[in-house]
């Protein structure tokens, strides 16, 4: 059974390196220490939805659709991987998102125009 590698501690949470290293095909195993990549910390979740923006080819009317989210979540969920990734979210634009929510929310512009203003 082959399972995938996990890259955090069910313990303390911090970080897993790799210790050995093995050939499927003719055993020769190494010994060191190795990091994982950026995506082998990532959730499961956020790891679908990596697959699913890329099959989609990050369109995000085919994203919302197959996942059954909306834009706002589309986009929520990109920011999320975006931070776990170790990079940062502008906060202008993370105001200007929070704004056009705000006004949303408040009944000042419709849902189709809050998505116009997103992109």
């Amino acid at each position: 059974m082959i399972r995938n590698v996990i890259g955090e501690c069910p313990i303390c949470q911090s970080d897993l390196n790799v210790t050995r290293l093995k050939c499927s095909n003719c055993n020769t195993e190494i010994s060191g220490e190795f990091q994982l990549s950026k995506f082998s910390y990532l959730s499961k979740e956020h790891l679908y939805f990596i697959e699913v923006f890329i099959k989609n080819k990050g369109n995000i009317k085919q994203i919302e659709k197959e996942l059954g989210i909306s834009y706002p979540t589309v986009k929520r969920n990109l920011d999320e991987v975006i931070v776990s990734l170790g990079y940062e979210v502008s906060n202008e634009e993370k105001a200007n998102k929070e704004e056009i929510f705000r006004r949303l929310e408040n009944g000042e512009i419709t849902a189709s125009e809050a998505v116009k203003l997103m992109r």
